[in-house]
């Protein structure tokens, strides 16, 4: 009579999971990539309402979990955008990085992660520059013939400058 056990047999899947996500933290598909380019990665319209938490990898290896943090007035409206997002995500990849995504919701004010403000503060710039160090950019930049470049260049150099002399 013939007994069903493994006997000693393993599932593939179970064999090669580590090497999988060796595999998929080694194309670059690393949690602190998702975590610190997000507006970009998902639009600043989105990175307004949500925020991403964690990164987990399932049993069987193969895709990952994007939880996702965002308000309880918000979460209906991310719900219906689940698939865009997850898209967005995998299309940075190259690939279907990301399998399932998760929706956590909390109040404004609450527990320490729920505090976070997910609006981002508009970058600013530094215009309070001495006219020694705007002539000293505009030198720099002189050799550029194309107009947007020399001062993109301009403020480049003034900035550079700007930093050195704090």
């Amino acid at each position: 009579m013939r007994r069903s056990t493994t006997k000693g047999f393993a599932r593939t899947s179970s064999l090669l999971r580590e090497n999988i996500r060796k595999a998929g933290e080694s194309r670059g598909f690393a949690q602190s990539r998702v975590l610190t380019h997000w507006a970009e990665i998902v639009g600043d319209e989105m990175a307004r309402i949500c925020q991403p938490v964690d990164v987990s990898y399932g049993r069987q290896g193969l895709g990952a979990t994007l939880t996702v943090l965002t308000t309880g007035a918000q979460a209906p409206m991310l719900e219906m955008q689940k698939e865009k997002l997850r898209a967005r995500v995998n299309a940075v990849y190259g690939y279907n990085a990301i399998a399932r995504l998760r929706i956590t919701q909390t109040a404004a004010t609450g527990f320490a992660e729920g505090q976070a403000i997910f609006g981002h503060k508009p970058k600013t710039r530094d215009t309070a520059s001495s006219p020694e160090i705007k002539a000293e950019a505009a030198r720099v930049a002189q050799s550029a013939h194309d107009p947007e470049l020399r001062q993109a260049l301009e403020r480049l150099a003034a900035n550079v400058l700007n930093k050195t002399t704090r």
